[in-house]
């Protein structure tokens, strides 16, 4: 699936899965399952483009950006970057592919060292990778970097304890920046802000990805926070992504049963509007991805299940142009 014709995606994941062993016993351990996080999942990212990866808790969006990033070893499956598959490279390899991808983690408190000064915390990756010998030269950039992320160049002499939730992850941006990459997983970037902060943090996003030409995987579960940064999203439930599409196509014509009880739950600010609204939830609760349901994973919750969605697993069908569907009972 490629996102724009005639030209090569920057990222492309075919059939990546990734299974994390259950083992038992203290001396002799054996395994005894496996907790598949990501079972099989297919997409693709155009260069300047914002893919969002939307879903529950658990269905296996962190992993499967870690998996991109090689902090994880799939189990199967390919990640073509830049058409080159990174996903079995030995650690020597790695490295020079670290300097085009980086991260924005989730939590701002315990992403950055508490030991280390926020100037210290940027400039270290660029003293590593060797851009920048010059410590004079080295302490500009970070200052530069902390300007373009609307911090006060001052704040390089500071500890993390000293600034605030927001101005802590800016400070993680500018990390992710001093790289100077092209490419940037945003694992659940603004979760944990205030929502006024968010709306900050997002708006800078944006503006870097215009500024840099960056590429982002952006995961989250604040769909409104999508629909915002992202040109398209995907659904993903137990380890599979069930809908993909542009954000306004799927946002106003969601197909999956289970994307639209995600977005059913999506409160609307006017209460007029929000008192005639039918809310219906997903039945039941997740299943374990310990042993996940044959077929179609969504089946036990479905209200379109049939039995052939307990036997056959669906496949990503294209509905419309740049929609697709897993889900055999959407015509």
């Amino acid at each position: 699936m490629r996102d724009q014709p005639g030209t090569a995606p920057l990222l492309e994941v075919r059939g990546l899965a990734m299974h994390f062993p259950i083992t038992e016993g203290m001396v002799v351990s054996r395994k005894v399952g496996d907790v598949k996080a990501v079972d099989g999942i297919d997409f693709s990212i155009a260069r300047g483009e914002t893919l969002g990866l939307v879903g529950e808790s658990g269905c296996g969006k962190t992993t499967t950006g870690r998996c991109i990033l090689r902090l994880e070893k799939p189990t199967q499956g390919q990640i073509l970057y830049d058409g080159k598959d990174i996903s079995r490279l030995p650690q020597k390899e790695l490295v020079g592919l670290r300097r085009r991808m980086q991260v924005i983690f989730q939590d701002p408190y315990s992403s950055l060292n508490p030991r280390m000064k926020v100037g210290d915390i940027i400039a270290e990756p660029i003293r590593v990778h060797g851009l920048e010998p010059d410590p004079r030269r080295r302490r500009d950039k970070v200052r530069d970097l902390l300007s373009v992320c609307g911090l006060d160049p001052k704040f390089a002499d500071r500890y993390p304890h000293e600034m605030s939730g927001g101005q802590r992850q800016r400070v993680g941006i500018a990390r992710a920046l001093a790289m100077d990459p092209e490419f940037i997983v945003c694992d659940e970037a603004v979760s944990a802000l205030d929502v006024s902060i968010q709306a900050q943090v997002v708006n800078l996003l944006e503006d870097l990805r215009e500024r840099y030409h960056l590429t982002y995987l952006f995961i989250a579960h604040d769909l409104s926070v999508v629909r915002h940064l992202c040109q398209r999203v995907a659904v993903m439930y137990l380890g599979r992504i069930v809908e993909m599409a542009e954000s306004d196509e799927l946002f106003d014509n969601p197909m999956h049963p289970y994307t639209q009880a995600l977005l059913s739950a999506v409160p609307v600010p006017d209460p007029r509007v929000e008192a005639g609204r039918q809310f219906r939830p997903a039945r039941g609760e997740i299943p374990s991805p310990i042993n996940p349901p044959s077929g179609c994973v969504f089946h036990p919750r479905c209200p379109m299940a049939v039995d052939n969605c307990r036997k056959a697993r669906p496949t990503l069908r294209e509905m419309r142009p740049g929609h697709w569907v897993a889900c055999s009972e959407v015509k």
